[in-house]
């Protein structure tokens, strides 16, 4: 009883201390753009802009030595400041009373991220799961969801402190269901990543958070994961490739799936009350014509499956990216 009472004090303590860390962000960022603004001028020998005027003294005091000089840091940065150190520690479950096929895409989800763990649900609420992964060093949770058996949504829950990352998903294909099944096995080793069309503000934080359930892999490993945003609409998929002369052999392995951000919230997944960082926008005129990850795009449907269009260029792709590795 005292160790969960001291653990919850030093968790209320640390929230705190992140709430205060960025609260003050804004304000260390419009001090280093000021100073950057006196430092050009001074550079180039042209006057001070006139709102620079009345603080000049102030902020070209120790200007030389200040580290405010330096790009500050945010709160996204404090997030993730142990990865690439320490390997991510993640938790996959489901939703209450999950389908056989809810189950058998958690089961393969598990051997998509390496050092994940997979647990039943079953009586736990929310709020337990969180207490849980924060007393055994979690980094990361994930639960999955489905309507009618179909699976339709993932939660991504960075811990301690958040961000809480809500996608859809659309064509969900198990390993089964991929046509290069049989001559393809699930590597163990941890995977390259790609990534392309991540290009705007918001598509860098969706990709951090992606990127950061997986760890480092080394230059040998055969094994390469794709997340190719069009039309924010992001399609996943699962490759091991091996390297013959002047050519490179691609087996895809699976699951495969396309996945849309539609929330983020900054704190956990048990704080209904955390600050929503960003929210798609249904209803809004532009929405069919609007990308928020990446370039322009014009439709607001999901890929579809027999999309052979898709899946050349996607192959093709991948085929260029793995020579590079």
């Amino acid at each position: 009883m005292l160790r969960r009472q001291v653990r919850e004090r030093r968790q209320v303590r640390e929230r705190r201390q992140y709430i205060y860390a960025k609260s003050q962000e804004a304000q260390e960022r419009q001090t280093f753009e000021r100073k950057q603004q006196m430092k050009d001028a001074l550079a180039s020998g042209n006057y001070l802009p006139t709102e620079l005027k009345k603080d000049a003294r102030t902020l070209g005091k120790d200007l030389a030595f200040d580290d405010a000089q330096g790009e500050p840091t945010t709160h996204i940065d404090n997030e993730y400041s142990r990865a690439g150190v320490q390997d991510p520690k993640i938790v996959i479950t489901t939703s209450r009373d999950p389908s056989s096929k809810l189950l058998q895409f958690t089961k393969e989800m598990r051997l998509v991220f390496p050092n994940s763990h997979r647990i039943n649900r079953g009586n736990y609420v929310v709020k337990e799961l969180a207490e849980a992964c924060r007393a055994n060093d979690v980094t990361d949770l994930i639960v999955l969801h489905e309507h009618r058996g179909i699976p339709d949504a993932m939660i991504v829950s960075h811990f301690p402190h958040g961000p809480t990352v809500y996608f859809t998903l659309n064509n969900v294909a198990l390993r089964h269901d991929i046509g290069t099944y049989k001559n393809s096995t699930v590597s163990e080793q941890y995977p390259h990543l790609i990534f392309e069309n991540f290009t705007s503000p918001l598509g860098q934080r969706i990709k951090d958070v992606l990127k950061y359930l997986f760890p480092v892999p080394k230059e040998d490993s055969k094994r390469v994961m794709t997340f190719a945003n069009e039309d924010d609409f992001i399609s996943f998929r699962h490759h091991v490739f091996v390297k013959i002369p002047r050519q490179v052999q691609l087996a895809e392995v699976g699951p495969r799936f396309e996945m849309k951000p539609y929330e983020i919230r900054q704190g956990t997944i048990e704080q209904t009350e955390a600050e929503r960082e960003w929210v798609l926008a249904h209803y809004a005129r532009t929405t069919k014509k609007r990308t928020v990850l990446g370039g322009p795009g014009s439709s607001s449907e999901p890929p579809t499956k027999n999309n052979a269009m898709e899946k050349n260029y996607m192959d093709n792709w991948l085929f260029h990216s793995a020579i590079n590795v």
